[in-house]
């Protein structure tokens, strides 16, 4: 019997509650929206669920408009790997506004992949 494949479906996206990488609770959407004001410490991002994928490996990645680093050259995405941990699982990915605000402003890409395949993305606009 041939093994059923994974489901992905976005569940909320916009500005979120202060999230807490600690916690295994999730930050709770404040705001369903793209355009999220450049203010600092505002959490934007989205929560996506996995149906039946327990253990596989998501790759995301979250390309930002050019942030730079302690000597002023643009950073690379943020980019990583997680592991589904339960057969019914949600996840958040986003990020938050920090100093300075500047370089934080324009579109930033929020990607989760799975097998080399893009299952949900979501653009946001950093306005000031």
């Amino acid at each position: 019997m041939a093994k059923k494949k994974p489901r992905f479906r976005l569940k909320t996206y916009g500005i979120y509650t202060q999230w807490d990488s600690e916690s295994r609770e999730l930050p709770r959407v404040l705001e369903v929206t793209t355009r999220i004001p450049g203010v600092i410490d505002v959490e934007f991002g989205f929560v996506a669920n996995v149906k039946g994928g327990k253990n596989i490996p998501l790759q995301f990645c979250i390309a930002h408009p050019g942030i730079k680093d302690k000597d002023g050259a643009p950073r690379p995405p943020f980019a990583g790997q997680v592991f589904a941990k339960t057969n019914d699982w949600d996840f958040f990915l986003g990020d938050t506004i920090w100093a300075p605000v500047i370089d934080k402003l324009g579109n930033w890409r929020l990607t989760l992949s799975y097998e080399e395949n893009v299952v949900i993305e979501k653009t946001f606009e950093i306005y000031s």
